[in-house]
């Protein structure tokens, strides 16, 4: 938005939540070119991102078009201190976009994400509403959005349960009823090792009076596959049987369609008071894998034996209605989220493994059909989520008036989550069936609810007009429980699923009984105390001490080895600058912080390859983040951001026993994980640079040339060296070894293009160096016995692309 328009709607910027994101340069005569004002709302009012104090990582949206980010793997690159894992197949997801677990400042154990573990430790949100789901963070098209955001450190305060570690903001642009404005975007391009890809998006803001106006974009994109399904057998030494794969050879197969809409009525309903709906949708499917088996001796394959795709649909309807009762701002924001996912998985290295591995144990003699002939234990998984997600949040602030501000408000927000999930075995022997599911050996049939209750609020004051302090606590409660059913039958085990069944399943979708109904409640607070000092106009330092929170859960497995797991809890010191330099010309600003992590929630897969989550006692995290913009002459700009982060396990954990305090060594198993480890999911090192410059040619053309790179260094997929095998008692098997470490990577994007008037033609490489690098490793079952055949989701392959662009005003 520029600054006439910018100052025509004043009003509305006030009242709207960051309405201004852009790192455009000021186009008047200096000797150096000016760097604009970034105006964010991270507070919940809106102030000049160099008077926050705390980190925030801010891509406007002239620079989400320049790097050509258009979703959720394309903007996380460039934010220094976020990192991601991304959905198993075991775990609901194939690896596609919207199964993706964020970390933030290190702040993970690696195997979140599970339907029945833990809540994510990072908040997102689109405009004022949060959007995460335990499943993953919603994959939303970056198209007409105004900013993304990223606020570094614990946002417990004014962002409650998931944003113990930072908060994510994707904001949109808003219906705007002062002009008429339309553009779309055409893009084509090609993979390396893969096929073609390409995408059309537009929007239209249509005025319907003075004061109301519409706000329509949609969207249209397919990504190429990379990834091959090639030729292979599976011998299954108990049954002697050996699959063959033929009939699902397939290269590139790893493609991905998704459409989707978003639409937004804004109206200013008098001087004082603004209201916007909106609703969003989108529909995605992918098929195949996203990850390549790492045994295999060339890369971007795997040898898979059932179909595997993700149907992946949702919608969002949202209200926010803002203004004034006297001095007073008043904000009111609603949301109500569906999602459906209809998943179908490769499960067969679960089967192969157990069978290899422990002929001993005659894993195979279980696995039989109806002629009482052994088949081989392959499974599949057809899986089903449904997820709902409303919240509501009352807030009231005060005006930017005289040294006081505040801002305080209620919050309310119930998600729930049914989880299906049938793991098939073809052939199998009706006697051993989940009773009403055929083919199944293990059914998991659960309705999940999460509710969160908080009460926030922060109060500034100015004691000097240099000097600035601000306090704030958040009280909450949380209630999570899950009901229904998971497990065999009772003619396959008696351990679990049907024959520890205690009531009727009374109509419980199609669940045979119900063996679980478990719940948890908790209270507690969070506070932030911070001061700031602004030494002159262009700089300030800070220092900030903040909590976050991750409420606790229940364990689905009784005994004394699964008990419910507590809230962790993420204590933030640090301290930062926000600074102008050489007439504006240069903002340098950065943040040094240490957290204490206490009471970790850990997931791991413990028999069965059955979720299970445990307290570790503690990590420690310590880290330094900066990003810097310059501008020496107005058509030449650099920008670079990065981040060190050292996050390590405090008192080494025992994980097997729930304990904190471990058997000695001479007893049957050490430590899970020694004192210090590494956490996983976590890179010492990740920073991104950027230069572009543009000049005029002939016939009023404006070009430009743009490099970027981003870097991030190795990390660890699992926090573990080891783990009790889970079928012989007494044996302690590998772990970080069998996995392995994921390889840094570093990435070169180039682009050169013209612009003249109200169009645009681009032409841009991406990753030029076709640099392999690893986005995350997992196994599909416990690593102790999968982990002999890893996969590793890649960075996409070198992709060519051509783009046009066109607007119209």
């Amino acid at each position: 938005m520029s600054r006439r328009t910018a100052a025509r709607r004043g009003r509305r910027i006030a009242l709207a939540p960051a309405l201004l994101a852009t790192t455009a340069l000021v186009g008047i005569p200096r000797a150096h070119a000016q760097i604009e004002t970034v105006v964010v709302t991270a507070e919940k009012r809106t102030e000049d991102l160099q008077k926050v104090a705390f980190s925030i990582t801010a891509l406007g949206q002239e620079k989400l078009t320049q790097l050509d980010i258009h979703n959720f793997n394309d903007y996380v690159a460039y934010l220094p201190s976020v990192t991601f894992t991304v959905g198993q197949p075991s775990g609901g997801g194939n690896g596609a976009g919207g199964f993706a677990t964020v970390t933030m400042r290190g702040v993970s154990t690696g195997n979140d994400g599970n339907h029945s573990g833990s809540l994510p430790t990072v908040g997102v949100y689109l405009d004022e509403e949060p959007i995460t789901t335990i499943g993953g963070t919603l994959d939303v098209n970056t198209y007409d959005v105004q900013r993304v955001e990223a606020l570094e450190g614990p946002q417990g305060t004014l962002y409650g349960a998931s944003s113990e570690a930072g908060t994510i903001r994707i904001i949109t642009n808003k219906p705007d009823p002062s002009a008429f404005s339309a553009a779309f975007q055409a893009e084509g391009n090609a993979l390396d090792h893969g096929t073609l890809g390409g995408s059309i998006q537009g929007y239209v803001n249509l005025p319907i009076s003075e004061n109301a106006a519409v706000r329509l974009v949609a969207w249209d994109e397919h990504d190429g596959g990379f990834i091959n399904n090639v030729h292979g057998t599976r011998f299954f030494p108990t049954s002697g049987v050996t699959l063959d794969n033929a009939a699902l050879v397939r290269n590139n197969y790893n493609t991905v369609d998704k459409y989707g809409a978003r639409a937004a009525l804004g109206i200013d309903l008098n001087e004082n008071w603004t209201a916007t709906a909106s609703i969003m949708g989108q529909v995605e499917d992918s098929n195949g894998i996203f990850g390549f088996d790492a045994t295999l001796p060339k890369k971007f394959e795997v040898q898979h034996f059932f179909p595997e795709y993700t149907h992946d649909h949702w919608y969002q309807a949202a209200l926010t209605v803002q203004g004034k009762v006297g001095s007073l701002d008043v904000t009111y924001a609603g949301s109500y989220m569906q999602r459906w996912v209809h998943d179908l998985s490769d499960y067969t290295d679960y089967g192969f493994w157990y069978d290899n591995l422990y002929p001993a144990s005659y894993f195979g003699n279980y696995f039989y059909n109806n002629g009482s002939a052994p088949i081989p234990p392959a499974q599949h998984i057809d899986a089903r989520d449904e997820f709902s997600k409303m919240s509501h949040e009352l807030r009231v602030s005060s005006d930017s008036k005289g040294p006081l501000h505040w801002v305080g408000g209620l919050f309310y927000e119930r998600q729930t989550h049914w989880i299906l999930q049938d793991y098939l075995i073809d052939n199998l022997a009706n006697s051993t069936w989940v009773p009403g599911w055929p083919n199944t050996i293990w059914l998991t049939d659960q309705d999940r609810v999460d509710r969160d209750y908080a009460a926030f609020g922060e109060v500034s004051y100015d004691i000097t007009p240099q000097l600035n302090v601000t306090g704030g606590a958040r009280v909450f409660a949380a209630a999570n429980s899950i009901e229904g059913f998971f497990g065999f039958s009772d003619e396959f085990s008696t351990h679990t699923g049907e024959f520890k069944c205690f009531r009727a399943a009374n109509n419980f979708h199609n669940a045979p009984c119900i063996n679980l109904d478990k719940s948890v409640k908790e209270s507690g607070w969070t506070h932030k105390l911070s001061a700031k000092y602004q030494i002159d106009d262009d700089r300030m330092v800070y220092a900030t001490w903040s909590t976050g929170f991750r409420p606790g859960g229940i364990n689905r497995r009784s005994g004394p080895t699964y008990p419910p797991y507590h809230s962790d809890k993420l204590t933030n010191y640090e301290i930062g600058w926000k600074t102008a330099w050489l007439d504006h010309s240069v903002i340098f600003n950065g943040a040094l912080f240490m957290e204490d992590w206490a009471n970790v929630q850990f997931s791991e897969l413990d028999a069965n390859s059955f979720t299970v989550i445990r307290n570790a006692r503690s990590a420690h995290i310590k880290g330094i983040e900066a990003n810097v913009e310059y501008t020496p002459i107005e058509n030449l700009t650099f920008s670079a951001a990065g981040a060190y982060i050292d996050a390590h396990l405090g008192p080494y954990f025992c994980g097997f026993n729930n304990a904190f305090v471990c058997p000695s060594v001479a007893d049957p198993f050490p430590p899970e994980a020694p004192a210090g480890q590494q956490l996983p999911g976590s890179s010492k090192y990740k920073f991104n640079l950027t230069g572009r410059y543009q000049w005029h040619t002939f016939a009023d053309l404006l070009a430009h040339v743009q490099a970027s790179m981003v870097y991030q260094s190795s990390e660890w997929p699992d926090l573990r060296n080891g783990a009790p095998d889970p079928l012989i008692g007494g044996q302690f098997d590998p772990v970080r070894s069998l996995l392995g470490k994921q390889s840094g990577f570093t990435i070169l994007n180039l682009s050169t293009g013209v612009e003249r008037d109200n169009w645009s033609l681009e032409f841009f490489i991406k990753n030029v160096t076709d640099t392999t690098g690893d986005l995350y490793k997992f196994t599909e079952c416990a690593t102790q016995v999968c982990g002999h055949e890893p996969y590793i989701v890649p960075v996409t392959p070198r992709m060519f692309g051509l783009q046009y662009s066109m607007k119209f005003d």
